[in-house]
């Protein structure tokens, strides 16, 4: 192992798996989501038990950029919710919630 490497690093890719299987796990879906031509749409709609869930998935500490902000914004001001989720322990609450 070379010194200062951090083998922990944890990408995006980890935390939008823990999700799907999480999600998957309850009985839900979490959707891949893309809408061509609108930029800073979620990543992904979940659905379970009758619910919806828009969730946008970032390496740990990365913030929404202006764009994902703006749609967040707009999705709020239409009575819906926009879950950042930067890690593992986000995924964790995240599971919780949507099963109730």
């Amino acid at each position: 192992m070379r010194v200062g490497k951090r083998v922990d690093k944890m990408l995006e890719r980890d935390i939008e798996r823990r999700l799907r299987l999480g999600i998957k796990a309850l009985g839900g879906k979490a959707y891949k989501f893309s809408s061509p031509g609108n930029n800073g749409v979620p990543d992904r709609i979940v659905l379970i038990q009758g619910k919806s869930f828009f969730v946008e998935l970032k390496r740990p500490g990365k913030n929404l950029s202006p764009g994902q902000r703006a749609v967040k914004r707009d999705f709020k001001k239409l009575g819906f919710e926009v879950y950042k989720i930067d890690s593992i322990e986000d995924v964790d609450r995240f599971l919780k919630e949507a099963a109730k």
